[in-house]
């Protein structure tokens, strides 16, 4: 009889945002009865990667940076499952870039939730590609990832959340996991996750947040509104979060249902040779 490995207790520090992810993550899983069995959790490199080990769920705990082409590789190989991919800005937005540009136009029906508390935790607090000018000596300007991703021309749902808002959390988290549920594609949320031990920003993220929901002329299915919306108000020092784009398309269109149309995937297929004689009597009749 094969066992599962069985939840460990979590080995952040107390206080740190991850954990407003796990317990936002639990209940939006819940709320939207997601199985267990169903519910396939990609980790990546870094405190936050470690998340699946909290959870009695199907786990994989990804190559550095490569968490997302892992998580695209799981929902091809069966589109039935639920797969969240979860890691740090370190892990997604420096060695992980380059998957992390492509999923938006790859579009497979995956969440991907990057913690992000601008600096490099599990490592002892070295600047990140999303640290602020001066931070541990740092010089170049932070990467923004939800510009980036408004830049992007593609059906994407994209939202910022913070550890310190869970209620709101939990909102954007159910509307993601609804997301990939229907096939509609790629949900992003980028969580303001503070690190308390090497970068501890509570007290200022909690005071410069702001809702672009309540911003004038707000409007998710406009990108161009929203792009300038998210400049705006980090222009006036503010940090925008909240859903920045909700695409019209209410089609699937999520990469998997482009390939693999309505068949269950290689993971699901019958490999059985008498259903596939045709098939593998026609790959010989090619080589011989």
């Amino acid at each position: 009889m094969v066992e599962s490995a069985k939840p460990v207790p979590p080995i952040w520090c107390p206080g740190c945002g991850d954990f407003g992810v796990l317990a936002a993550l639990k209940k939006a899983a819940l709320e939207m009865k997601v199985a267990t069995h169903d519910l396939v959790l990609v980790g990546g490199i870094g405190c936050s990667g470690s998340i699946h080990n909290f959870l009695e769920i199907n786990g994989i705990h990804a190559l550095h940076g490569r968490l997302l082409a892992q998580a695209i590789g799981v929902k091809l190989a069966n589109p039935a499952l639920t797969v969240i991919a979860a890691g740090g800005d370190g892990d997604g937005y420096a060695i992980g870039m380059g998957h992390f540009m492509h999923a938006f136009k790859k579009n497979a029906s995956i969440v991907y939730i990057a913690m992000n508390n601008e600096t490099y935790g599990l490592t002892k607090g070295q600047a990140s590609p999303t640290s602020q000018i001066g931070f541990e000596g740092n010089i170049e300007r932070p990467f923004d990832a939800i510009l980036t991703a408004l830049s992007i021309p593609a059906p994407n749902l994209i939202a910022r959340t913070f550890s310190g808002d869970p209620k709101t959390m939990i909102s954007v988290l159910v509307e993601a996991l609804k997301f990939q549920k229907e096939g509609r594609g790629f949900a992003f949320i980028e969580d303001l996750s503070p690190c308390v031990t090497y970068n501890d920003t509570y007290k200022l993220w909690r005071e410069k947040v702001l809702d672009v929901s309540k911003v004038e002329g707000y409007d998710p299915t406009d990108r161009k509104a929203m792009f300038r919306i998210c400049l705006e108000t980090m222009e006036a020092g503010r940090i925008p979060i909240g859903i920045m784009h909700r695409p019209k398309e209410s089609m699937r269109e999520g990469l998997e249902s482009k390939l693999l149309g309505d068949a269950a995937g290689p993971a699901r297929s019958d490999i059985s040779l008498e259903p596939n004689m045709g098939a593998y009597q026609k790959l010989l009749a090619g080589i011989a």
